[in-house]
């Protein structure tokens, strides 16, 4: 991890650790932002995915990587932070016929308040988030409306926005790309896939079943690309 300043501009990423944000975050660093990551360990099924994103933040030398800690399961509503199945070999139909059980409420607008004082408090105008609507548009906190409605508040809501002069800017670079075309920008990057993890499942290696695994392999064939933890 590098804690040098330099002159670059800052940028806070959202870092989950999945296929999405990891490829978010290496958009931001070849557009020359200097990346502050926060990731969030809130009661979710399994914690590989900060495992991962601390490498991958590793990985791209983040400036500072900071894991926020709080729980969801205190009200639990979505099969990532209760007691309820996550949905298994589902077509893509099925997929997006419905807000899905793995929806978390409000998930995406609690994660972007905790970047938002974050990016305030380190000088960053710009909070990167990893979010698509395309491949997997049931989330309603994915869409582009919600991200510029939040903007809109964030500017509205901090001192950055209403006193300093600064413009408070979420930054989706992936939102109209499709799991392929995400793929390919990353591997163009040199993003190294195999420290990413997607699956819902806290298995030792990924499902394959879940609606995640399931994007996530065809957005691999569909790139024409072997997916490095199906290969391992």
């Amino acid at each position: 991890m590098q804690n040098n300043s330099t002159s670059r501009p800052k940028a806070v990423v959202l870092l989950s650790g999945g296929l999405d944000s990891t490829t978010a975050a290496a958009i931001a660093k070849a557009e020359g932002f200097e990346l502050y990551a926060i990731s969030f360990s809130y009661g979710q099924r399994h914690s590989r995915e900060i495992e991962c994103a601390r490498m991958v933040g590793e990985r791209l030398g983040v400036a500072r990587h900071v894991v926020t800690e709080f729980d969801l399961r205190l009200w639990g509503g979505s099969a990532l932070t209760d007691d309820l199945q996550v949905p298994l070999d589902r077509d893509e139909a099925e997929m997006t016929c419905d807000i899905p059980v793995t929806y978390v409420p409000a998930r995406n607008t609690i994660f972007l308040s905790f970047a938002l004082g974050y990016a305030e408090v380190v000088g960053a105008d710009t909070i990167v988030i990893g979010v698509n609507q395309l491949d997997y548009s049931g989330y309603p906190d994915c869409r582009g409306e919600f991200l510029e409605a939040y903007e809109r508040m964030a500017n509205l809501a901090t001192k950055a926005g209403t006193a300093d002069g600064r413009r408070i800017r979420i930054y989706a670079p992936l939102l109209d790309m499709s799991k392929a075309e995400i793929i390919r920008r990353g591997i163009e990057l040199g993003v190294d896939y195999s420290l990413t993890w997607s699956c819902y499942q806290g298995l030792d290696a990924p499902c394959g079943r879940c609606d995640s695994c399931i994007l996530r392999a065809e957005g691999f064939r569909a790139a024409g690309v072997v997916d490095p933890l199906e290969a391992e």
